[in-house]
């Protein structure tokens, strides 16, 4: 599952920087478009999941 989300997580990100840069020029607009916001939020909302299970994982093993 973890390493799901790691790929997924870098995939979102490319997405996101691609965006920006201006790849998908003719469908989306080429800055801080809402591709790029998605994905930056898809990305984030991972990496707080992430942040979270640890911190689930931490308390299991002390306690």
């Amino acid at each position: 599952m973890a390493k799901m989300l790691e790929i997924f997580g870098l995939i979102l990100v490319g997405i996101m920087s691609l965006s920006f840069v201006g790849v998908f020029q003719p469908t989306v607009e080429p800055g801080l478009s809402p591709l790029f916001w998605g994905c930056a939020g898809g990305a984030l909302m991972i990496i707080m999941y992430r942040k979270m299970k640890r911190k689930q994982e931490e308390k299991a093993d002390q306690g």
